[in-house]
């Protein structure tokens, strides 16, 4: 047990504290706070929003040395995509608001501003009205020396940039009724020249822009974009922020930060636009080995299990020499796991031919209860969004996952066996800005799908380390304390997913082993044997949970069986019976995007 830890709440904006440095800032009345959280007071590329404001120059200069090591681009400021390249604007002018009279409803247009000399802006930036001013467009120069990327692009002659031919006017706010402009917004997409796209769209308050205020990008140097989530949706307007539409560790797209925006009376217009491509195999703003170091020394969360957490975490290596055995189809008998699993079969697939399951008897029930003593988080590095980004997928292990609690309006039902199976993975994973080196946002793994959350939505403990809940009995993380429905939140009928705070932890910044880190090359970070084991991490066990599940129905009231049998129908396959899990590189989200 671990105890002494203090948690604080969730990131409070002191916004007294900001206004007085907000002179002259690019931003509407109102919004000069927020700008200003994420503007660069001293060049250190480190100094950014931490749990009491911004991280002190003596702080950011102690972690900048460590990063700066070795004189890599990670967190340079600006990165090398090939020919072209960019960097990250988080600066801001305002332009038009789809809502000026209630500020939180609706979005906000912006322009980037205190662009280096020689860059050119791609695009516009759009975010909604209801968060703090923290995002991004990218802009772009040719690279001043080609690097050995353009051998793996088309050899053309022309320009990597070009001013657009013209523009489509996208939509106007006022719907081309006549009288006064001021306060409208005009939406335009540039015409690219051919073999050149678009990237992004331009916004003003009246008349067309002029040519030579955005560029478009040759088209070889680009990717396929997509629509991510909607930002506003009214009338026949409609914008979404956009992202790669390849992404994952292999994958070369890179997003710009802007938006993509389309009108039912402009038709034609459905997703013009397109993503960038890091055409430079060197990945070179990714970190090295010591700045990996840095990083989760830095950022690493901490991982709090429920109170009443029966089975808890342990490291993988515990879990062996404690007892787990490695089963074949055919044999009955089982044999003991080396302690570095130098005897799993690695490889191959998961076709059914072995498991790991737990040892019988006394020692079955002592393993099943994890070891939070020698529990640790096992990290797999790997570049996201074409290497713009950096992704710290930090794996826990528990030897077993415990049933599951069914919740029925006010009724809690501790169901017998449902929901449980030997060993569980979870995962969390997080995304590292490789410009300035920040944490930008964490995923949380939750069952078969998952959630991304805002650096700022999240709450931390000893100054940058974000905090991690860890269900009862399941494992699923979440970023708040509390009871989380996996079901029909609207009937009250679900899986409960309870998440506390305790003195059960693990701290991922003191407690971790590198693992994995494909990009920085062969031999660099030594696999552990256990991790080529792609079978399952578990036996799978039928028995017939619709008897129990029969039982729950008919002693609760008449009005709510029907609609609890229709849930039950709904539940997750593995929930009718045992299935270990397969183990963190069978995943998908090994070498694929995360799943939101």
């Amino acid at each position: 047990m671990r105890t002494g830890l203090k948690i604080s709440s969730k990131v409070a904006f002191k916004f007294s504290l900001y206004e007085k440095k907000c002179s002259g800032a690019n931003v509407s009345t109102g919004r000069k706070w927020i700008c200003c959280l994420f503007q660069t007071l001293n060049p250190s590329p480190f100094q950014h929003l931490s749990l009491n404001g911004l991280m002190s120059i003596a702080e950011a200069g102690k972690i900048q040395c460590k990063f700066k090591s070795k004189g890599q681009g990670f967190s340079s400021g600006k990165l090398n995509l090939g020919e072209l390249e960019v960097v990250k604007i988080s600066r801001f002018k305002f332009i038009w608001s789809s809502n000026l009279e209630d500020k939180k409803k609706g979005v906000t247009f912006y322009k980037p501003v205190g662009i280096p000399d020689g860059f050119y802006i791609l695009g516009h930036y759009c975010q909604s009205n209801d968060q703090p001013l923290r995002g991004f467009v990218l802009v772009a120069r040719e690279a001043p020396s080609k690097s050995e990327a353009t051998d793996f692009s088309t050899r053309v002659t022309s320009p990597a940039l070009r001013e657009p031919l013209d523009y489509t006017l996208a939509w106007k706010s006022n719907d081309g009724r006549e009288g006064s402009l001021e306060g409208c917004g005009f939406f335009w997409l540039p015409q690219p020249p051919e073999g050149y796209k678009s990237v992004g769209f331009l916004v003003t308050s009246s008349k067309k822009p002029k040519l030579d205020k955005v560029r478009c990008v040759r088209a070889d140097l680009t990717d396929r974009c997509e629509k991510y989530r909607v930002m506003h949706s009214e009338f026949s307007f409609r914008v979404w922020s956009t992202r790669p539409y390849h992404r994952g560790m292999l994958r070369r797209g890179v997003s710009v930060g802007t938006f993509s925006c389309i009108s039912d009376s402009i038709p034609g217009l459905e997703l013009p636009l397109s993503c960038l491509k890091n055409l430079d195999p060197s990945l070179h703003g990714m970190p090295n080995c010591d700045q990996i170091h840095a990083l989760i020394n830095h950022y690493g969360p901490t991982f709090f299990f429920h109170p009443d957490e029966i089975y808890l975490p342990s490291s993988v290596s515990w879990f062996f020499e404690n007892g787990a055995l490695l089963f074949r189809k055919g044999d009955s008998v089982g044999e003991p796991i080396d302690v570095g699993g130098s005897n799993l079969p690695s490889g191959g697939c998961n076709d059914g031919e072995f498991w790991i399951d737990l040892p019988s008897g006394d020692q079955r029930k002592t393993i099943k209860l994890g070891n939070l003593a020698s529990a640790k988080l096992y990290l797999h590095v790997k570049p996201a969004l074409g290497g713009t980004f950096t992704d710290i997928a930090l794996w826990i292990f528990c030897p077993f996952n415990g049933p599951a609690t069914l919740k029925v309006g006010i009724m809690n039902i501790a169901l017998n066996k449902i929901g449980q199976h030997v060993c569980d993975w979870e995962h969390v994973t997080l995304r590292i800005c490789n410009f300035a080196g920040e944490l930008w946002s964490i995923y949380f793994s939750q069952h078969s799908g998952g959630v991304w959350v805002n650096a700022y939505e999240l709450e931390y403990i000893q100054g940058n380390k974000a905090i991690i809940y860890s269900s009862r009995n399941g494992h699923a993380s979440f970023p708040h304390p509390g009871t989380y429905i996996q079901g029909s939140a609207k009937l009250g009928i679900g899986i409960r997913n309870d998440c506390a705070s305790s003195n059960f932890y693990v701290n991922s910044s003191t407690h971790y082993e590198l693992v994995a880190a494909e990009y920085l090359g062969d031999g660099i970070v030594a696999e552990p044997g256990w991790l080529q084991f792609m079978r399952k991490w578990g036996p799978t066990v039928v028995y017939d949970s619709r008897t129990e599940l029969d039982k729950i129905v008919h002693v609760l009231p008449v009005m709510l069986q029907s609609s609890v049998k229709n849930f039950f129908y709904k539940l997750p396959v593995e929930l009718y019976g045992e299935e270990g899990p397969t183990g963190p590189k069978e995943k998908n989200n090994w070498v694929g995007d995360e799943r939101g």
